[in-house]
Parts: structure tokens; sequence; C-alpha cells
């Protein structure tokens, strides 16, 4: 999606694009069509609600004439407050429009040769074949190419009952408490043990992937779990340095720690997971402090393609060590169809300012867009894990009513509101400002 998106912008501009697909020659195991931009997990492109950070995204995608949204929003089918598509009639329409365009040409062969010399971008998806692989690893070493997407679940802060977890940092080391801490006595760990390790796993999508055999450093909470009712207490539980306030020793503690810089999301320190989303949200909230969590994201462990963005790539999504390469799509690290398509977008209209010699700007992250380009650029380079769009990555704003005036929910809806039109504005200067 993300590579349709951006061949179609660089045509829109008079730009000849040469577009690699080689889903007509080989496709791979859970593609069924030989049309292009084929939705598999899910037909849904999420909310289209301004609240909502992924539906201010796509008003953002409509500002900057995305290609991909405005032919979703003709395949849509009734989806409530959120745009799904008819998988099938999207993909045609897709395909159609750009068979048509006599500025690009389709190459149905697997691309195997990155050229160094030539403006090209990377947009391989999730599901990389083989020999690109092997040329992507050649080009940045295989230590930053993952094969496999280990995360752990995310939760809102507001959503941690704080009347039972507390901030605390193994024996109190640092001058700040950067954990969030929520303890359990051993009946509860008990319970929790039990649901996990009977809990219902995801069956991958990929042959074999049922059976993947985890690296030691990413495994599985659950089986971790399974090796012995007292290995997490000696491994991600371990209650070691981690008392109560008030001094009492806990049999286990589950640490959850900050995600974003804006103090709004943690994720659940070492509980990558292989568990269905269902069972996450059931058998995590048996956790004391989180009977409410609000999972902005489930754990994954699957078989999955993605680079070390913030280490290789420039935040105009370069390779640090070729400019003329770019990048976009899942493959740099964006979690989602939408975000996917807007990096193909972004790319498109840095490729064609480079070709015109013109400076190259991004969005600020202000916007939803500028947010998840500059999480990408600047998060960890040791532990980098994809990110889908969520307020929790874009800069907050301040609300100055008094709360006794107006309850939580009305200041956030509120806060998201004014979030919202702070970032479609900011898309409407920089259209202004990079001359779209």
């Amino acid at each position: 999606m993300a590579g349709c998106e951006a061949a179609y912008q660089l045509s829109k501009r008079k730009i000849k694009v040469k577009l690699y697909e080689v889903k007509r020659v080989k496709k791979n195991p859970v593609q069924k069509l030989d049309s292009f931009a084929e939705l598999v997990c899910s037909n849904s492109l999420r909310s289209n609600e301004l609240t909502n950070a992924v539906g201010t995204l796509k008003e953002e995608m409509r500002l900057l004439d995305s290609f991909i949204l405005s032919l979703a929003e003709k395949a849509s089918v009734p989806a409530g407050g959120s745009l799904a598509v008819d998988r099938k009639i999207f993909s045609q329409l897709v395909t159609k429009e750009l068979e048509k365009n006599e500025f690009i040409e389709i190459i149905n062969q697997e691309f195997i040769n990155i050229p160094k010399d030539e403006i090209t971008i990377i947009c391989s998806g999730p599901l990389t074949t083989e020999s690109l692989q092997e040329e992507l690893i050649k080009l940045m070493g295989s230590d930053d190419f993952y094969f496999y997407d280990a995360v752990a679940p995310i939760i809102t802060k507001k959503s941690i009952n704080m009347d039972i977890a507390y901030t605390k940092n193994r024996y109190d080391k640092g001058e700040t408490k950067d954990y969030i801490n929520c303890p359990m006595n051993e009946d509860e760990y008990n319970l929790f043990y039990k649901e996990l390790i009977n809990g219902e796993v995801a069956i991958g999508h990929l042959p074999g992937e049922a059976e993947l055999k985890y690296f030691e450093g990413c495994m599985p909470v659950e089986a971790i779990a399974k090796r012995g009712i007292q290995t997490l207490v000696f491994g991600p539980m371990k209650p070691k340095g981690l008392n109560k306030p008030d001094g009492t020793r806990n049999h286990a503690v589950v640490q959850l720690r900050q995600d974003d810089a804006n103090d709004e999301l943690y994720n659940i320190a070492g509980f990558q997971t292989n568990l269905k989303w269902g069972e996450q949200k059931r058998i995590f909230s048996l956790i004391p402090g989180l009977e409410k969590a609000n999972f902005i994201r489930y754990g994954v462990m699957h078989k999955n393609n993605f680079i070390n963005t913030p280490k290789l790539l420039n935040n105009f999504l370069q390779l640090k060590s070729n400019n003329k390469i770019f990048f976009a799509g899942q493959i740099i690290g964006v979690e989602g169809y939408v975000e996917s398509c807007v990096t193909g977008l972004i790319a498109s209209l840095h490729v064609f300012k480079m070709i015109n010699n013109k400076t190259l700007i991004n969005p600020q992250s202000s916007s939803v867009t500028g947010a998840l380009l500059n999480y990408i650029h600047n998060a960890s380079q040791t532990n980098f894990q994809p990110m889908k769009a969520n307020w929790g990555i874009v800069e907050d704003v301040t609300y100055s009513k008094p709360i006794n005036k107006i309850t939580k929910q009305e200041i956030q809806k509120t806060k998201s509101l004014m979030r919202s039109e702070k970032a479609i504005n900011e898309i409407k200067e920089f259209i202004k400002e990079y001359k779209i």
C-alpha cells in the first residue's frame, strides 16, 4: 500500500516511476489476489473520529490528497464510525488506477538488486521476499534487520489503578521513579499463573509459525511461565528490590515502563506474548492495578520484517549511508494500513523535492503524521519496536478550564479535539510551506 501511494504521488507530479511487484509471479503465504494493495489481516482502516489519532491522521491524508485513502472511501462498507472496505473492490480500484497511469511502468518481477545511484523507495512490507531480505542485510547488516516482531502490550497511564500500583525503581536506583509497579500476593500470582499458562495462543499466518523456536531474549511470557511456576518470579515478575512504599514485600511484581514522551503510555515490561488479543485483555486484567487497563496496543510475536529505523534512516526516511535510498511502509516500523500509506506519501514528496534540488522538511510533531515520523526517528536504537498512530506520541496541548467544572471524560475529549485541530492546522501549514 505504501508503494502504491508513493508511485501515484510521484506520477501526479509527472515523475516517471518503475513500480516493482512480485505477487503476480510469487505470492507470499497470505496473499490470494493478483491485484495490488491486498488487505490481509483486516479490512478496517480504523476510526474516522477526530478524537482518535488515526481518525485525525486520515483527515491529514485527505488534505495531502492521499491516493489510497480516496479509493478506500470509494470501496467502503458500513462500519459505524470506522472506515472499512470491500477488500477485493478496493484492491481492484488501486490496480486499475496504477495500470492506466502513463507515468507508471509496472514490472511484475522480484526486486532483488538495490541500485546505489538511482532514487529508490523500498516499501516491501512486513513479509519481504527472501532474496530482497538478503539484499537488505548486505546493505545494513543482519543486526538491524529483524525477522521477529516481539512486542509487549501498551496501556494508557490514566487507566492504571494507582490506589494499588505505585512508582518505584528497583532498589530505589536513580533520582526519579521511572516504573509503575503492580504488586501481587501469592494467591493473586497463582491465579494469574494458572490463567496465563492455559491461555489460548494465536496461530500465526505463516507455515510453521505456531512452532516457532523463539530466541531466549524474546520468549513469550506464557512460554517462560510454562517452564515452572517460579520461573516468572525470578524473571520478568521478580519482586526483589520493589517493596511497597510501606515496606511490605511482594510475592511478584509486574513493572510498567513509560513508552512515550508525554507520559501517557506504558508498556508491560517483559510481557511480549503470543496470546490472542482477547486473552491478553482477560488475563492481564487480573494483574492488580490493571483491572480496567485500556490497551492501546496488544502484544504480538510473529514473523515480521522491519528495520532499525532510528539507527539506519534520517528523519526524511533516507538511508543514512545513501540518501538516494528511501524506505516507507510497515518495514520502517509503523503499524497499520493508514500509517504505512502516509509514510509512502511523505517519502514520495521528499523524492520529488530531492529531484528538484529543494530543501526537505517534515510536518511538525503536533500533527499525527509528523509525530509518527518523529517517533520512528527518535526511538531507542537498541530496542526499537513498531508503533501505530495514537495521541501518546503527539505533542500535548494545554487545557486551562478548572477541573471541577468538567468531568475527566469531557476534558479528555476536549483535549483530543484540540490536538486534532492543531494537527490539521499543522498539515495545512506544511502543505503551504512545502508548496504541495
